[in-house]
């Protein structure tokens, strides 16, 4: 596998080679979809025009705020942690999905799309959404390479992208 390493962090095990430039590069292309849909031609926005603006907002404001929380509490237990050696990470938002970081980004995407109705907007963050489970997946790899039977009981107890419902 060609895997990223981190050089000031090396208690962790790897990530996908072209993450970082390819989750840059949706978030452009995002950019670029959201401003000129939202707000010059205003092709798909007419979505906007049934759903009260209360309703949008209120919506959009709940779903950015869950998904900074996710990524802010996922970057900071990832790289705020010092750790000797890797290790599986499974507590905090680690407890409720796998991958805090990526929900909170596609949450993120969700918001802004919300906030104007962008059906076109919506539509590439369907591609996103696809493009993260790519880079989920082959991270998970590495750590099931890392990790072995103890990754794998994390991955039964826990959803990679949105939280298991589990019986009590």
């Amino acid at each position: 596998m060609s895997t990223k390493k981190h050089a000031k962090h090396p208690h962790l095990t790897g990530e996908h080679r072209w993450g970082d430039m390819g989750q840059l590069i949706l978030f452009f292309m995002f950019l670029g979809i959201w401003i000129t849909d939202s707000f010059l031609l205003q092709f798909s926005t007419f979505a906007g025009e049934v759903v009260p603006d209360y309703l949008q907002m209120t919506a959009a404001g709940l779903i950015l705020i869950a998904g900074w929380y996710l990524a802010r509490s996922g970057m900071k237990a990832v790289f705020g942690t010092k750790r000797v050696k890797p290790e599986i990470i499974n507590t905090g938002v680690f407890r409720i999905v796998r991958h805090p970081i990526y929900l909170g980004a596609i949450l993120f995407y969700l918001g802004a799309t919300l906030i104007t109705m962008s059906i076109a907007s919506a539509a590439f963050w369907l591609i996103i959404i696809g493009v993260y489970i790519i880079i989920c997946r082959y991270e998970e790899r590495i750590l099931t390479e890392a990790f072995g039977n103890d990754y794998l009981e994390y991955k039964k107890k826990t959803g990679m992208l949105f939280p298991k419902l589990r019986s009590h």
